[in-house]
């Protein structure tokens, strides 16, 4: 065969080029492309769906990845995996802001009261009838949103969605905009002994 000729012969030696180019360009593409998804930069729309369909598990890993900056809206709050989730990203000096809803105050299972002790520094939004954000933004660059609120129940019996944005660069600036707009007229959070309320048993 022509092919297994040696030494080979131009036209050989020319194809040959050819395809090692077009392979080494396939391979720095997918090089690109990968690190693109990493630096936030390709548009990504990851879903998970509840009950127990990985919704807490891919938060609590965008989490881990934080660097610089997580703002949090939530409605409820009960969810130890994603609290102690924002308390390990503010020891690594990520800064952590959380505005949550009024009835945090004296709902009995949120845990308004970890993020008290460990000095997150939590807001209140009761400017309001309901605070019924549920939204997480990373480093500028992550957008979490959905139904799904960041509590137990979302995870193990609630039928909800959620929704991890990366490379829409636009989407999350409004986000993060509207996130500082209800920041403007929240106060810092404390929690209102004796009016505790058990969201669950009512």
């Amino acid at each position: 065969m022509a092919w297994l000729r040696w030494p080979p012969d131009a036209e050989f030696l020319m194809w040959l080029q050819i395809a090692t180019g077009f392979m080494g360009a396939l391979t720095l593409l997918h090089f690109l492309r990968v690190l693109g998804r990493k630096l936030g930069q390709v548009p990504e729309v990851r879903t998970y769906f509840s009950p127990k369909g990985g919704c807490q598990e891919a938060i609590v890993a965008e989490l881990q990845k934080a660097r610089r900056e997580i703002l949090v809206q939530a409605y409820s709050f009960t969810a130890d995996p994603l609290t102690y989730g924002l308390v390990d990203a503010k020891k690594r000096g990520v800064t952590v802001e959380i505005l949550l809803d009024k009835s945090n105050e004296v709902e009995r299972y949120s845990d308004l009261r970890i993020f008290l002790e460990q000095g997150l520094d939590p807001h209140i939004d009761a400017e309001h009838a309901i605070a019924h954000n549920k939204i997480i933004i990373i480093d500028q660059r992550v957008l979490i949103s959905g139904s799904y609120n960041f509590t137990n129940q979302a995870e193990g019996e609630n039928a909800e969605n959620l929704l991890i944005f990366r490379g829409h660069p636009e989407l999350i600036r409004r986000y993060r905009e509207n996130f500082i707009q209800h920041k403007s007229h929240c106060k810092p959070a404390h929690i209102r002994e004796g009016e505790f309320k058990d969201r669950r048993a009512a």
